[in-house]
């Protein structure tokens, strides 16, 4: 079965063209391929189908075989993949996902993919669809673990995710205070944790423990929740910079429409044939 190894600014995945193959057990496949020693490697795998509501469907599977409901890095590759493969015609087009139907758009220079721009809608700042077993709103409450409270934000762009404000980033510990708060009972399906460290009114630098995966080199999720976490804070402007490890994502809160605009780069790395 032929596979292409994708990756939005380190976040990586395998992408299978599951049109034709209905039948295959795509959690099984996937706890298989992402292992990065007797595997291909990889946050997760991306599994093209088609949609009866939009262009295309983006399955999302965690390297655990749990499943998500979006992945910001996962739809810039994906769309990348769905364009210069001509499964998609335009350079805008819509993605049925977990979370509902993205629209992506595929920004070109001199002919070539530049990056993807992508609508990721409305955020949902309600506690009870977080879920977050917090009343109202979970905006800037103290969350304790092992010891430490910080201040914290729940609230989802996709999945569900908790921005954890920081005074410095390498003082974090996201490995060891990542999944503390991922299992926290405050969180009945766990939760994306981010942790943020604000460097002015239009940057700031995350790291991520991502729900199913671990410490991962990016989330574009995280990024969106990130920058709507500071607006609510009162921290950033609605137009940032969100810094992570290998480059920047630009994401935008409209005060027009209400919605998140994720921009940054798509890479597509190497095909190959997985042969089980």
């Amino acid at each position: 079965m032929k596979f292409t190894k994708v990756h939005g600014l380190g976040n990586d995945f395998v992408l299978f063209d599951g049109r034709e193959t209905p039948d295959i057990d795509w959690i099984a496949l996937t706890k298989r391929v992402c292992d990065r020693h007797t595997g291909v490697g990889a946050d997760g795998t991306l599994i093209l189908l088609n949609s009866g509501v939009a262009d295309v469907r983006m399955r999302i599977i965690n390297a655990d075989g749990s499943e998500a409901e979006m992945c910001g890095n996962g739809i810039r590759a994906f769309s990348r993949y769905a364009f210069e493969n001509g499964i998609v015609h335009s350079t805008e087009f819509a993605v049925e996902t977990g979370a509902g139907i993205m629209k992506p758009r595929v920004i070109l220079k001199n002919g070539r993919v530049e990056g993807v721009r992508v609508d990721m809608g409305e955020p949902n700042i309600n506690a009870a669809s977080v879920p977050v077993s917090i009343e109202g709103r979970a905006i800037g409450f103290p969350l304790t673990a092992d010891g430490r409270t910080f201040s914290a934000t729940a609230l989802r762009v996709g999945v569900p995710h908790t921005i954890v404000f920081v005074d410095a980033l390498n003082e974090a510990d996201v490995p060891h205070y990542g999944p503390l708060i991922e299992h926290d009972p405050l969180f009945p399906e766990r939760t994306n944790v981010d942790f943020v460290e604000v460097v002015d009114h239009e940057h700031v630098r995350m790291r991520t423990w991502e729900r199913g995966c671990g410490c991962t080199l990016a989330c574009g999720t995280g990024a969106c929740s990130a920058a709507v976490a500071c607006v609510l804070n009162g921290r950033t402007s609605r137009s940032v910079d969100v810094e992570i490890q290998l480059g920047t994502l630009h994401i935008d809160w409209s005060n027009e429409d209400n919605h998140v605009y994720m921009t940054g780069p798509a890479t597509l790395v190497f095909s190959g044939i997985w042969n089980e």
